[in-house]
């Protein structure tokens, strides 16, 4: 059921959304050298490495590492880089992954292939096994403010309790987290 639903909201929202997602594509081409795209590559269910498309919100020349180990971020910001990150804009192309499979609306977000770390704690917690997402529990409760440890518990917590009804919760929460822009670092 989990799966149907994923791919009828992401074609939909998909649908909806073509238009915006087009200005974006042309506002971040206009605004910085490069392609409007990134593609990174993603740890995916049971580990395997899948390549995650988003709008591309840092200049082209950004070592490929978590924002977070980046000594200054704001540095590799595009012109509108932050924009798209704290309006959460940049995910939108995520959609693709969603009607591919590789993603869910929701569940852990999908690591970076060198997030050895995050990679590590999931995997000894069975949080692997599960489709990344979107968004999750650890983003509604805290999102990038959150150390590695501690996302990866509330990561075991969904893994532990999820259903569909905690899955509305978690997109109905997302959407008023990201509508008041709360917990993005970058």
């Amino acid at each position: 059921m989990k799966r149907a639903f994923d791919f009828a909201m992401a074609l939909l929202v998909t649908l909806l959304l073509l238009g915006p997602a087009a200005l974006v594509a042309c506002a971040v081409r206009l605004t910085s050298r490069g392609p409007a795209l990134y593609w990174s590559d993603r740890v995916g269910r049971n580990n395997r490495i899948f390549k995650m498309p988003k709008f591309r919100s840092m200049r082209i020349d950004t070592p490929v590492v978590a924002t977070h180990l980046l000594a200054r971020p704001d540095q590799y910001l595009s012109p509108i880089g932050g924009f798209l990150r704290k309006s959460s804009l940049d995910e939108l192309p995520q959609l693709w992954s969603i009607l591919r499979g590789d993603m869910s609306f929701v569940g852990p977000r999908p690591a970076l292939f060198n997030q050895h770390d995050l990679i590590a704690l999931r995997t000894q917690l069975g949080v692997h096994r599960l489709t990344p997402g979107l968004t999750g529990w650890a983003q509604i409760n805290g999102r990038d403010n959150l150390p590695i440890p501690e996302k990866v518990k509330l990561d075991a917590v969904y893994l532990r309790d999820r259903s569909f009804i905690l899955d509305i919760k978690i997109i109905a929460l997302t959407a008023i987290r990201v509508a008041g822009r709360k917990g993005v670092a970058h």
